[in-house]
């Protein structure tokens, strides 16, 4: 049993299911949250950003749930193996790797706000509208924002802007990779090769700890051919290759319909018959394994062992069927009001902690001694969030496959 559900099988096997914290996404509470609640669920794979922290508080989570396993089973949870810690890095600029960022002393007093209103991390704020731990501050809360661009488009006044980072190959080598971390995934897009190219060299000699690869790229024209140029600028993989296939990025939160770009992507990479593995991301949600069924790309259970060509020590099947999604804003989102609760009771502790220490010394207490900022400290919080992470991850965990396809 446990075999079956270690993250390579579970490629092979077409019931891969990754995590996507978010490649700009720093506020470190909600990744090692987040880790904690989908490792619980079952989840092969946590992507994070290339930020050092980032990464240790999702391997601090990974291991926490280790911890909780028997009890994520007991509860009938979908916990079996640790999953595999993904970091994020791109060759270019990618909407994955923005900040959003304006002055809001220009801002116009009798504005509406719009931008406040979309986000869907709550990383913009003014400072009349909160009164807790920002109160006094204006503007976006750099940790927790993740880029997806609302409110760029939203600003009555066209105030906001996009700030855009690129992945420095010396970063990556010498702050990323000595991490420990399993997996790493590119995010490109159609005519940088060049681009490619050169992160690629920077990394090559550290690809070999690594379990996996996955390739992100939009859909664009000549994209098949690009794909396959990257291939060969990868070759030979000592590991295992995946093809994400970025739909409509960081919109799955908004709507069912978000996610038939992605689907259609998917379906174009599969036909071209690339070697690795197919995975879906931008745009999926609660519809999205639904989807795939009707349209008969999930893999049937009793094809799940055939078809095998081995390529660099790594078996990789024939594309005929999508082997895992990635959920992102969706899977954020769906926690965040779970999230949110514990951190409304980490911030009433910290204000009686903080008032006695005002008392006692005039010293205010750190912000990190309160233990709220973790959801296994309230267990009734861990088993709502648990539960519900569960209901997405199980969609493609548990289906009987043969009597669905038949």
């Amino acid at each position: 049993m446990r075999e079956r559900y270690y993250p390579l099988n579970s490629l092979t096997e077409g019931h891969w299911f990754k995590l996507i914290c978010g490649a700009s996404f720093q506020h470190l509470p909600t990744v090692r949250n987040l880790t904690l609640a989908y490792t619980l669920a079952g989840a092969d794979c946590i992507d994070v950003a290339a930020d050092p922290a980032a990464i240790a508080a999702a391997q601090e989570a990974v291991q926490v749930a280790n911890g909780l396993k028997t009890w994520a089973k007991y509860q009938g949870f979908g916990y079996q193996e640790m999953p595999w810690i993904m970091v994020s890095i791109n060759d270019g600029e990618d909407p994955h790797f923005r900040k959003a960022e304006f002055n809001p002393n220009v801002c116009p007093t009798d504005c509406w706000r719009p931008c406040e209103k979309v986000c869907p991390a709550d990383a913009i704020v003014f400072s009349e509208n909160r009164d807790d731990l920002t109160s006094g501050y204006s503007g976006v809360i750099d940790e927790l924002c993740y880029g997806c661009g609302r409110c760029l488009s939203v600003c009555p006044k066209q105030l906001i802007q996009a700030r855009s980072y690129v992945s420095t190959p010396t970063s990556v080598a010498s702050l990323v990779l000595p991490t420990g971390v399993d997996a790493l995934e590119i995010h490109t897009q159609v005519g940088r090769k060049t681009d490619f190219q050169r992160l690629w060299k920077s990394i090559q000699p550290w690809v070999s700890q690594l379990k996996l690869i996955a390739i992100s790229c939009p859909d664009g024209e000549g994209l098949i051919d690009y794909l396959q140029s990257l291939y060969e600028v990868m070759s030979p993989l000592p590991c295992a290759l995946i093809w994400q296939t970025d739909g409509k990025p960081m919109s799955g939160d908004i709507g069912e319909g978000t996610t038939k770009a992605a689907i259609a992507l998917s379906q174009k990479v599969l036909n071209a018959k690339l070697p690795g593995y197919v995975q879906l991301a931008g745009g999926t949600n609660n519809s999205t394994v639904a989807k795939l069924l009707a349209t008969g790309l999930l893999a049937a259970q009793k094809e799940k062992q055939e078809n095998l060509t081995k390529l660099s020590n790594i078996f990789i099947p024939e594309k005929k069927f999508v082997s895992g999604i990635a959920y992102g804003s969706y899977a954020r989102v769906l926690l965040s009001q779970i999230l949110e609760k514990l951190e409304n009771m980490h911030k009433s502790q910290l204000k009686v902690i903080e008032s006695a220490y005002d008392a006692t010394s005039q010293t205010k207490v750190p912000s990190n001694n309160s233990q709220l900022t973790k959801l296994e400290t309230v267990p009734e919080l861990l088993w709502e969030a648990v539960s519900l992470a569960n209901s997405l991850v199980s969609q493609i965990k548990k289906l009987d496959f043969g009597k669905t396809m038949n």
